[in-house]
């Protein structure tokens, strides 16, 4: 079989390089309506919100998993109002004040005063204990109580960030002690002294929502073994699966009303492909459109910025795509000059033994985008004890995942040599001028690939760069970070020169993230550029090398040279014993 029969295998063509829209094509030229319930976009927190709010509800915390920021807060609690309205859950109405008796402060809630509750929910993404239960000092000889934001919540909701409640661990004890006993017991705000007065406790009946990613609600469970038993558990979740019409169209009604909530925006007919397109990146899945509130209302603003009479069309969307690139492209091209000047050694023209482009993902501390680059892969067989040798793990550059896919990789190729003893080789494999840690397990299959050029002594094309994890049966995985893969490669190939025969070989469960940029797809368009996409690893090597993997009727497939070489390795090993072997040198 020729290259070019192998090269057309699996090719994508450049429609599959990018979210599909031809299927909602009726509804991109029309502007849907904002939307109008929140409900039908987070069923699973709304069940759990629903027994949460229950009048009967046995819990009086919800856990609830979602970032901390002050927009994510604002979606809850329009979830929480909007389900009140539903099951017409009725306002607060405790009311109360202090009422003294020489050195006692006795309470009485037959009476309206300072501690009257006024909301039915509050929210802090941060807030200090004083300010949460209250505080109790003298001025001028007489004692005043000041009530805290808890207590203009009385009989309602309060939501809090996992993150303060676990700066402030005594926080996290004290409103357990309040929700369990349904009392609020004054302390004095210096540890080395008692309150000037006997200050009664004062019933109390809140709800707790805490908001926290899974980190912090674990260290909340740490600190609250029994947590899970006392609260209840939502999650808000980030993104919707395109199931239908009707899911697109409340994604575009929830875009429509996020728009115009942050940024005044309306969103035009020509600029739905194109939000279709950035969400599809932002998710990293065509099939799953991104609800993330902080990621959108980010988005819209930026987006208002660039257009006019505040309208989101596709001229305000690249504008703001190509600004934003632009001010992020600094790091990008420092990189890329590196491979043109040849300071990075990748080649991208011949074809050479032992040698192949994988393809890493870096992201640098304090930088927003994530960098793709190609890795100069490379593997060296020399006789010895069957030891496959991880230069990187052995000088403490890589971490365990990368270890267990080169582990993985060596039963695989193992399993497929099917030998009957002991296999007689030693390699080394290495990323070439990495001097980073490198983890993960992305580039097992590309380390697979040149294992076997190395032992079969068949060059691979360098023109190809591969990204891919392996099983133990030559399965091809899923990675991460494939459209950041796709774009280094062709950046660099593209600054050299591109020649029409290169491309990135990718597994083919990554097709559906897919949604590269124009260049990469314009390439592709035009013959410039290709990306394969395999499912085995017999596939990957026969793209790579041109050579069958495995051929019954032939003598030139890769299985065949490897079994010949590992022959001839026994053949030159002397097994004269060693005391003779001295004898002869004597």
């Amino acid at each position: 079989m020729n290259t070019d029969t192998f090269l057309k295998m699996t090719k994508l063509p450049w429609q599959q390089l990018m979210p599909e829209t031809e299927t909602f094509e009726q509804y991109l030229r029309k502007s849907p309506e904002p939307i109008t319930s929140l409900v039908d976009l987070q069923p699973r927190y709304t069940n759990a919100l629903s027994l949460f709010l229950h009048a009967n509800s046995p819990f009086d915390i919800l856990l609830t998993h979602c970032d901390e920021s002050y927009t994510s807060f604002q979606l809850v609690e329009s979830l929480v109002k909007e389900l009140s309205k539903e099951i017409s859950l009725p306002p607060v109405t405790f009311k109360g004040d202090y009422v003294s008796q020489g050195n006692v402060y006795r309470f009485d809630k037959t009476i309206d005063g300072l501690f009257n509750a006024t909301e039915n929910l509050v929210f802090d993404t941060w807030i200090e204990m004083n300010s949460l239960f209250g505080t109790v000092y003298q001025h001028n000889g007489i004692v005043h109580l000041q009530p805290g934001r808890i207590h203009q919540v009385n009989g309602g909701i309060l939501m809090l960030s996992a993150n303060a409640i676990l700066s402030q661990p005594l926080m996290w004890f004290r409103l357990l002690k309040i929700i369990e006993t349904g009392q609020y017991e004054w302390l004095s705000n210096d540890d080395n002294r008692s309150l000037p007065v006997c200050i009664h406790p004062m019933p109390m009946k809140i709800k707790l929502i805490i908001v926290g990613d899974r980190d912090n609600l674990a260290e909340l469970e740490e600190m609250v073994p029994d947590l899970h038993q006392i609260s209840i558990y939502g999650e808000i979740e980030h993104s919707l699966t395109l199931i239908d019409e009707t899911t697109f169209v409340q994604w575009q009604s929830y875009l429509v009303d996020i728009a115009y909530k942050f940024s005044g925006m309306t969103i035009a007919d020509d600029a739905w492909p194109v939000l279709i397109r950035h969400a599809a990146r932002y998710n990293e899945d065509k099939l799953n459109l991104p609800l993330s509130p902080l990621f959108w209302q980010g988005y819209f603003k930026e987006v208002s910025l660039f257009s006019d009479d505040n309208i989101c069309n596709q001229i305000a969307l690249d504008t703001r795509a190509e600004a934003k690139l632009y001010r992020e492209s600094y790091l990008l091209e420092r990189i890329y000059d590196e491979f043109e000047l040849d300071q990075i050694l990748i080649d991208t023209e011949n074809h050479v033994v032992g040698q192949i482009n994988g393809l890493a993902v870096l992201s640098y501390p304090g930088h927003p985008r994530a960098i793709g680059e190609p890795s100069r892969i490379t593997c060296i067989v020399h006789l010895g004890d069957g030891e496959v040798n991880d230069i990187e793990r052995k000088v403490e550059l890589a971490g365990n995942i990368h270890a267990k896919g080169l582990l993985i990789m060596q039963a695989f190729l193992l399993s497929e040599l099917n030998l009957n003893q002991q296999f007689p080789l030693s390699a080394s494999i290495v990323f070439e001028q990495s001097y980073s840690e490198v983890d993960g397990d992305s580039a097992s299959l590309a380390e697979l690939c040149a294992l076997i050029s190395a032992i079969s002594e068949v060059p691979i094309n360098q023109q190809l760069a591969i990204t891919g994890s392996v099983d133990q049966f030559g399965n091809v995985q899923p990675i991460g970070g494939v459209n950041e893969k796709i774009e280094g490669f062709f950046t660099v190939c593209e600054r050299r020169g591109l020649t029409g025969s290169q491309g990135v070989i990718i597994p083919a469960s990554n097709q559906r993230h897919l949604s590269l940029n124009d260049e990469v797809i314009n390439a592709v368009k035009e013959g410039q550029f290709h990306i394969w996409t395999v499912e085995h690893a017999s596939e990957a090597i026969e793209l790579l090398t041109s050579v069958k993997y495995r051929e019954e009727s032939s003598e030139i497939d890769l299985i065949t040279l490897m079994q010949k070489r590992i022959l001839q390795s026994i053949d030159t090993v002397d097994e004269t014993p060693w005391y003779k072997r001295l004898l002869r040198l004597s």
